[in-house]
């Protein structure tokens, strides 16, 4: 009888994509990754081998462009935990895309500084 590791896996199981919405300075992001993992660094979400759409399509979409330039090159990149809108593992890779635009108090460039995922305690001492 043959065990799991010598049967083989069928297509689905052999490529899972994934659909990771973010936020980058206040543009909700959406892009397609094969590997998404809590990685090595407290507080961030690891996404590797980011999938893009085929370079031969007649219409471009000006949003999968720039997050194109944004990630060109890119091996390996790490979000913020606070960051993530969602992660769905979805059947097939679709178009990466800007999805829409926070809108702000008119601020321009200036953000809020990043909260922490968790508050360390003090020392409980009264003075």
């Amino acid at each position: 009888m043959l065990t799991s590791q010598y049967m083989p896996r069928s297509e689905k199981e052999q490529r899972q994509v994934y659909k990771i919405i973010f936020m980058n300075q206040r543009n909700v992001c959406e892009i397609y990754s094969t590997g998404v993992s809590h990685g090595n660094m407290f507080g961030f979400v690891e996404v590797e081998e980011i999938l893009f759409g085929e370079k031969t399509q007649i219409v471009v979409d000006p949003s999968e462009e720039s997050l194109k330039l944004e990630f060109a090159g890119v091996k390996r990149t790490y979000i913020p935990l606070h960051a993530i809108v969602r992660i769905d593992e979805v059947e097939k890779e679709g178009t990466a895309r800007i999805t829409g635009t926070v809108k702000g108090d008119g601020a321009g460039n200036v953000a809020s500084f990043p909260m922490p995922v968790f508050t360390p305690k003090g020392n409980d001492r009264k003075e």
